[in-house]
């Protein structure tokens, strides 16, 4: 850092900034939003030809566009830049900041008195970097020791505007979500059911909805444990959400005991629905890593909207009811009526 004072003037505007972007991250749960909020307060410090802001896919290992300035949307919107590809790609892998100068020449980062044509720095959080920075074209003149400081300021709040938003994601996952399974828990259910009946009711279409109980579950938890029986459940879990559409969604409700729901669904679609579900779950060998390759069956109950109630208790009434109608007679079915 230069040893010479900044001027009060100076100051003053570096502290509005400060604090109009640590405003941002308690303006809005959106994360868009507060790292659009937060970009915005570098924009007037630096003036940019253009920005982009890149996040890590650490799955796929590589960046995707998810902010622009000056950059068609559009233009960025399918384009993937792998770990070490270009200066964002290099940057994400070594987690540490880049330039491009004038000539086309990349180094770290400093100040000086050649021309950047670019910048790149990495958002970091817990010695993770989280996305890329790229500042195109900022003003020779704006870019002093002081103006580098605020940058990775800037990045800084960036980082912690992801890093919470991905906590609070995690929270709203961990309440809708069913650990064992991966699937909606029941409190979810209680709360989709009756938006997606409003949905159907508003638009004149119909709804489907599955109550699927797995025959004879009691017995792989008294003959292989209850550790077993978790690895069936998510097994079972696993049959449900690959055979229904990607529309439909999927619930735990409870024990083994599962409810799919079915937008835009007729009653004899969803009945077909069903004994795709019989069919999918008669196929599986379950716990084949266990070298048991386990056989289940299930019973399973249809209703629909309109036809068979108009309230998210009475369809799922109708549908349990007829579920326990299979499961108290044959067994590995499916019941449409009564």
């Amino acid at each position: 850092m230069a040893d010479h004072a900044q001027n009060p003037t100076t100051q003053l505007e570096h502290l509005r900034l400060f604090h109009d972007a640590a405003r941002a991250l308690t303006s809005s749960l959106d994360l868009p939003s507060i790292l659009r909020s937060i970009l915005e307060q570098m924009e007037r410090f630096f003036r940019p030809e253009s920005w982009v802001l890149l996040m890590v896919d650490e799955q796929k290992r590589d960046l995707y566009y998810a902010l622009a300035r000056g950059v068609s949307d559009e233009t960025l919107q399918n384009i993937r830049i792998p770990f070490g590809t270009g200066m964002p790609g290099w940057v994400a892998l070594h987690g540490e900041p880049l330039i491009a100068t004038s000539d086309g020449v990349a180094a770290r980062l400093s100040s000086g008195e050649q021309q950047h044509s670019a910048i790149c720095l990495p958002l970091r959080s817990r010695e993770r970097t989280l996305g890329v920075l790229q500042v195109t074209h900022p003003s020779p003149q704006t870019l002093t020791d002081d103006a580098v400081t605020f940058l990775y300021i800037v990045c800084d709040y960036a980082a912690i505007a992801i890093e919470n938003a991905r906590a609070v994601e995690r929270i709203q996952e961990l309440t809708i979500t069913d650990d064992c399974t991966h699937l909606f828990n029941a409190r979810h259910l209680a709360a989709v059911l009756p938006t997606e009946i409003e949905r159907a009711r508003r638009f004149g279409q119909p709804l489907g909805l599955l109550f699927l109980d797995l025959d004879n579950f009691k017995q792989v938890n008294d003959e292989h444990g209850h550790l077993a029986g978790s690895r069936v459940l998510a097994e079972a879990a696993e049959v449900i959400t690959r055979t229904l559409r990607s529309v439909d969604l999927a619930f735990r409700y409870g024990g083994d005991e599962f409810v799919a729901v079915l937008p835009q669904t007729s009653g004899s679609s969803a009945a077909k629905a069903a004994n795709r579900l019989l069919v999918a779950l008669r196929a599986r060998r379950f716990l084949s890593l266990e070298n048991l390759a386990l056989r289940l069956t299930a019973s399973l109950g249809v209703a629909s909207y309109p036809e068979d109630g108009d309230t998210a208790a009475a369809l799922l009434e109708r549908a349990d009811h007829r579920m326990y109608q299979i499961k108290n007679s044959t067994r590995d079915g499916v019941s449409t009526q009564g």
